[in-house]
């Protein structure tokens, strides 16, 4: 449990880091590389994201048996299962290198409408770099994921951290010296390299694990991909959804429009990470939960209980948001980028749902029983792929962002919650009466709080920071006392309690 407690506290310290970074380091790498080029670096990541499909839903399906082996404690079946998925892992690497070959070759086939020809030899060489870079990922994530189904959370957020500073300095310096988004690919792509190794040491010397190329269970690969089959449906939705955005806006309208819309997703990504931060560590537990048949109680406290640990956090960031985030776009990233603010509150409002019903997804995962939810997000997305073709043209950023929004409010809130509710015997009616209790506070400060700086100008850092802290200094105690439950004030208590008497000794 403690490794648990601790993974979920350092990914907010990783969360908490990479709001920081993007906060600070953000701002200026967009004066830095310049809208265009900065919309350019975007695209090339958008249309590679594609290929992060290639995963097949592996990498699930390693850490779900994995963690089913240890609790079997079946340390042969481990072995085995590693050797035979770095097999296919280094098959996938390889075709998914392959793949980038081909975009790389035509990429002015598929932008030369809008992009001028320096911009396609640019985006070329990006694309190049991170299919390779994506390349060698796969060839060697059998690693990282062993090391989650064995729950070592400690060691890997502490390497994210390391990771996220050490780029974070490395990217300042070099577009200090005038580098731009290739070299800032390439410097990516080391870095990458170099957290694979380390995954692979500790994989190797720490846990004592091995690759077995020896009596393969390849029979088992029918039961891991019936599993890692809807894992795959709906990567390729998750990427209907967030890729196709970029890529229709690069085709129509240009790199700038690109440029506005990734702001948005960047702030979403932030806003993302809070709401995996904790339900990122349970896949493990929840799977050793459903080996020994928790009953749909367990589950559904569990459920509930999490899904207000992300509420506290996201309800207080959307909120803040709402209030605040105009003119922190304008002073955080600069002039041309207002339409942002407006495609990211559709992002967050629209994302809420899924947010803070994390753990449902790791819960149908834990059980085998995805296929409902990739069959339904897949075919969401493929009416959201129309509808971005169609809105991108007519309303830009926003119309993409509507599409988005209108889909995972129909898929992953409406119909999964159905489903939860009627399948999966979940206490949905419980966690919504829940929730709506918690929600009466950030509606009324979000509500309050509007009327009350609407007409604030907020010119500086120094004027927005004090209405923040000014908002934050009303919302959180009145949050504190009419929404937390007892268990949640221990869970924020105990920590700063333990940190004040350690500095007292």
């Amino acid at each position: 449990m403690s490794q648990i407690k601790a993974g979920a506290f350092l990914s907010y310290v990783v969360v908490g880091l990479n709001s920081l970074v993007g906060i600070l380091y953000t701002p200026y790498m967009l004066r830095m590389l310049g809208q265009s080029e900065y919309g350019l670096y975007s695209l090339a990541a958008s249309v590679i994201a594609y290929l992060g499909i290639m995963d097949f839903g592996f990498g699930n399906a390693i850490i779900r048996y994995t963690a089913k082996f240890r609790a079997e404690n079946n340390i042969k079946r481990q072995h085995s299962l590693l050797g035979m998925f770095s097999i296919i892992y280094f098959c996938i690497g390889l075709v998914t290198f392959i793949l980038g070959l081909i975009l790389y070759f035509n990429t002015d086939l598929i932008f030369d409408k809008t992009l001028s020809n320096v911009e396609v030899e640019q985006t070329r060489i990006m694309m190049l770099l991170l299919a390779f870079n994506l390349g060698i990922t796969f060839c060697f994530s059998v690693f990282g994921s062993a090391i989650t189904a064995y729950e070592d959370f400690i060691y890997m957020r502490i390497v994210q951290i390391f990771r996220i500073v050490l780029n974070t300095i490395v990217m300042i310096a070099l577009l200090y010296y005038g580098y731009k988004a290739v070299a800032m690919v390439v410097t990516q792509t080391i870095f990458n390299f170099l957290t694979l190794f380390l995954n692979f040491v500790y994989f190797k010397y720490k846990l004592k694990l091995k690759l077995s190329f020896k009596n393969l269970e390849w029979g088992l690969l029918k039961e891991i991909g019936a599993y890692s089959f809807w894992i795959f449906i709906a990567t390729i939705a998750d990427r209907l959804y967030w890729s196709t955005g970029p890529f229709f806006l690069g085709a129509e309208i240009g790199a700038i429009a690109v440029a506005v819309f990734s702001v948005a997703v960047s702030l979403h990504h932030i806003y993302l990470s809070f709401s995996i931060a904790v339900s990122g560590v349970f896949l493990p537990k929840v799977s050793i939960m459903a080996a020994r048949e928790a009953s749909n109680m367990e589950m559904s406290n569990l459920f509930i209980k999490i899904g207000r640990i992300q509420f506290i956090i996201i309800s207080f960031f959307i909120a803040g948001f709402i209030i605040f985030g105009k003119p922190f776009i304008e002073l955080w990233a600069g002039k041309g980028y207002d339409e942002s603010y407006y495609v990211a509150v559709i992002f967050f409002l629209s994302y809420l749902v899924v947010g803070i019903q994390m753990l449902g997804i790791t819960i149908i995962q834990a059980r085998n029983q995805v296929a409902f939810r990739s069959k339904c997000i897949f075919l969401i997305g493929l009416f959201c792929i129309a509808s971005q073709y169609f809105t991108s043209k007519h309303w830009g950023p926003t119309g993409c962002a509507l599409s988005i929004a209108i889909a995972y409010l129909l898929g992953d809130g409406v119909i999964m919650n159905y489903y939860y509710a009627k399948k999966q015997h979940l206490a949905i009616c419980s966690f919504w009466k829940n929730i709506g209790k918690m929600a009466v506070i950030p509606i009324f400060f979000t509500i309050i709080g509007m009327i009350i700086f609407h007409n604030f100008s907020f010119s500086d850092t120094i004027s927005l920071s004090i209405g923040i802290i000014a908002f934050s200094i009303l919302y959180i105690p009145s949050f504190w006392k009419f929404s937390l439950n007892q268990y949640e004030r221990e869970l924020i208590l105990r920590p700063l309690a333990g940190m004040l008497s350690k500095i007292k000794h």
